[in-house]
């Protein structure tokens, strides 16, 4: 997939699919990973690549259950910049759906939001290699490889060379949702064989009850093996409330 663009391009007729941005009217945090608990913008794109039975925004894909005229809008990228930079905030997270499948039309987007002195992280299942023009200061992957028991085959949600490139760009830290101890086995197998660093990993839940209960199974372990610890901040505050 080609990102290039002409210089100069008019950032109104540059368009992405966006199920929905939020922070600047209520603001929030990020809510995982390293910047957990960063004030933060968030824009979510609409469409993914993966089916995952346990994933927590099929309203951006799976339209079997959702009306994609409903859920997501056509943005030109210049209205999503005087959206972000009308806050003070500097971090923008840029997550879906699988974000990296409009990344052509992310090129000037982030261009222009690094500009403007933002930060941007991209919230990634990590199949889809970035491209060069992403790779760049300002700019962190948060990338989380679904293992099965997420409900995903791994010979679609694990792409080694994609991984490769995240890893190389040491742009990157590697986000495992889990749910029991036996996950850590398998994230260990795939930390092992990709090289990936740094890991953390996320307690599977959408309510505060599950995120403490599965945090209490996967403490001891994941502290045992070196690795960062994460929680979901956004459903312990604000009760994964979308828009939050």
């Amino acid at each position: 997939m080609t990102a290039s663009r002409p210089v100069g391009a008019d950032l109104t007729v540059v368009h992405l699919i966006v199920a929905e941005r939020f922070g600047v009217e209520v603001p929030t945090f990020q809510g995982e990973g390293p910047s957990g608990g960063h004030p933060a913008l968030f824009i979510r794109l609409s469409r993914c690549n993966l089916s995952c039975t346990k994933c927590d925004t099929k309203y951006t894909w799976d339209w079997s259950q959702f009306d994609p005229r409903k859920e997501s809008t056509k943005q030109a990228v210049a209205d999503l910049v005087i959206w972000a930079t009308s806050s003070p905030v500097e971090l923008v997270v840029i997550t879906g759906g699988e974000p990296l499948l409009q990344q052509a039309a992310l090129v000037p987007l982030v261009e222009t939001l690094l500009a403007a002195g933002k930060r941007v992280e991209f919230e990634t299942n990590g199949t889809i290699a970035p491209v060069p023009e992403l790779l760049v200061d300002g700019v962190r992957f948060n990338v989380s490889p679904k293992i099965t028991t997420f409900g995903m085959d791994e010979a679609k949600s694990v792409v080694p060379t994609a991984l490769e490139t995240f890893v190389a760009s040491r742009r990157a830290a590697f986000k495992f949702v889990a749910s029991s101890a036996g996950d850590l086995d398998r994230i260990a197998e795939l930390v092992d064989s990709h090289q990936l660093a740094p890991v953390w990993v996320m307690p599977e839940g959408t309510t505060a009850d599950a995120i403490t209960a599965t945090t209490r199974v996967l403490a001891d372990a994941v502290a045992a093996r070196h690795w960062h610890l994460t929680t979901r901040l956004h459903v312990l505050a604000f009760a994964d409330a979308r828009g939050r």
